[in-house]
């Protein structure tokens, strides 16, 4: 509804009536004004009907919905199932073209506006998260592992004899991968105990720089956000190396946009030294559905390369599931997410800890991982080495997920590559464990029912009875039994539902 039209209307309904639904309108379209004027995510969340009408607005603007548009290519933006069209607000046309995932789509004005938008309104977050400097970042359909693979791919076009990957270890497969997926060589280099956590060797580091020869080496792929007791690595000191040896940075910030620690130490990182680029997650980070993640770095050229790495146009869906979320919040909702799971990694802390002394165990020491907790397994794998794989069998069964359970020794195969005591970031740490982590939007009724159900499962491998060498396991029968009782009444829960 235009001026004219509103002027019309007033033959048909009371001018003052008209002119009540014109302010209306106007007042969401002031919204939509100051988002294209500023380009930052608003500082309190549109209502749904705003958002809805502008994405109704961007979608008139691609030629699929042209009225009487005629398409004889071979891309028109036709969809068979009108509930698939509705699905994506008949955005079909996806962004960016086939040289550049950040180009205009001369046919897809909308969609192209859409992918501007969410790219300058996910820089502004990551900003207001702590990356003060970050000077440019775009939206990806691919999640982390993938995006990661685009960033060394870009670097071998600047580093063409380069082979290796300087890559401090982390028990993950995806960033592995990505690696390998490259074409380059991952050169392992083993964390250091430092009381109860694995720590970047720098002195490895450095050394394996100085034996390999810096032109050789592709880059350094740090990490940030992990699974204790591993913890974030030393990114101010290696940025330093990178500046140092003139070596390009690319750090693994899966899930760390939530996390103010993880976010300074990139900051810092490319205050104090170098850091090319850094890929964060967008599911883990802001809540949407898997398969997209944020490329960011400090140079507008070097971001815009990777994006023109990026083959053929990609899917909108990620950009248009973020951009939504982050209008619906507004930076002041999602500031309040983030305080809000700081506070509940404190009460699972010190929560864990109580049990975990209950029990006979520990909530090992990991200061420095902003996240991630680990408790100790120890009594547990006295009594048998099959009871800490068992507890994990048992949360997973009473609907507990994301819990991790450690065991020592594990041995895993990834791309040819062998690593022991896999999934604890080092060959043979001094105890199994598991972890439990404080992620955004974790509620206090989760970390409740998880330590309720964790100290029950505890109580069933063990009797109840004392923590010592000579404690009666529970048998294969009485697991059995009480992992049959949890499933009934989580079938019973669901179809209450």
């Amino acid at each position: 509804m235009n001026a004219e039209n509103f002027e019309a209307s007033e033959r048909l309904v009371n001018a003052a009536y008209i002119r009540q639904g014109s302010q209306g309108r106007r007042a969401h379209e002031l919204h939509l004004r100051t988002l294209l004027e500023q380009g930052k995510c608003p500082g309190d969340g549109w209502d749904e009907s705003t958002v809805e009408l502008f994405l109704h607005e961007l979608a008139v603007m691609d030629s699929n919905n042209f009225l009487g548009n005629c398409g004889v290519g071979e891309r028109e933006g036709r969809v068979a199932s009108g509930l698939v069209a509705r699905r994506h607000y008949r955005l079909i046309h996806g962004i960016g073209r086939s040289g550049d995932v950040s180009a205009i789509q001369p046919k897809a004005a909308g969609s192209s506006l859409l992918n501007k938008l969410t790219n300058s309104v996910v820089l502004d977050i990551i900003r207001l998260a702590g990356v003060k400097t970050a000077s440019s970042c775009f939206v990806v359909p691919m999640a982390t592992g993938m995006s990661l693979t685009l960033c060394f791919l870009t670097l071998r076009h600047k580093r063409p004899k380069a082979k290796y990957i300087i890559w401090p270890r982390i028990d993950q497969k995806s960033c592995f991968k990505s690696m390998i997926t490259a074409g380059f060589e991952p050169v392992v280099i083993e964390n250091v105990l430092e009381g109860d956590e694995l720590r970047t060797d720098l002195k490895a580091v450095e050394t394996k720089i100085q034996e390999l020869g810096a032109d050789n080496i592709l880059c350094v792929h740090s990490t940030t956000s992990c699974f204790a007791p591993r913890v974030p690595d030393r990114l101010e000191e290696l940025a330093e190396i990178c500046m140092k040896q003139d070596i390009p940075h690319i750090v693994n910030n899966a899930y760390g946009v939530q996390s103010s620690k993880c976010m300074h130490l990139i900051q810092q990182g490319a205050r104090r030294g170098r850091i090319d680029a850094f890929v964060q997650s967008l599911d883990k980070n802001f809540m949407v559905p898997v398969g997209g993640a944020v490329i960011a770095g400090f140079s507008d050229s070097f971001v815009q390369e990777i994006s023109k790495m990026y083959p053929g146009r990609a899917s909108a869906s990620p950009s248009l599931d973020v951009l939504i979320t982050l209008l619906s919040l507004g930076s002041r909702g999602y500031q309040q997410l983030l305080k809000e799971r700081q506070e509940m990694f404190s009460y699972l802390s010190s929560e864990l800890k109580k049990l975990a002394e209950a029990r006979g165990e520990r909530l090992l020491e990991t200061p420095h991982n902003p996240i991630s907790l680990a408790m100790s397994l120890k009594a547990l794998d006295e009594q048998s080495g099959t009871e800490v794989t068992q507890l994990g069998s048992m949360l997973f069964t009473r609907q507990v997920s994301g819990a991790r359970v450690v065991p020592l020794g594990a041995m895993q195969t990834v791309s040819g590559y062998t690593f022991e005591g896999f999934m604890s970031h080092t060959n043979s740490y001094h105890c199994p464990y598991l972890n439990a982590a404080s992620a955004i939007g974790i509620s206090r009724q989760d970390v409740d029912v998880f330590l309720k159900r964790l100290d029950k499962c505890l109580k069933t491998l063990t009797k109840g009875r004392n923590h010592d060498k000579d404690t009666p396991v529970a048998t294969e029968e009485e697991i059995g039994s009480e992992m049959e009782k949890c499933s009934t009444h989580a079938a019973e829960t669901n179809a209450k539902n």
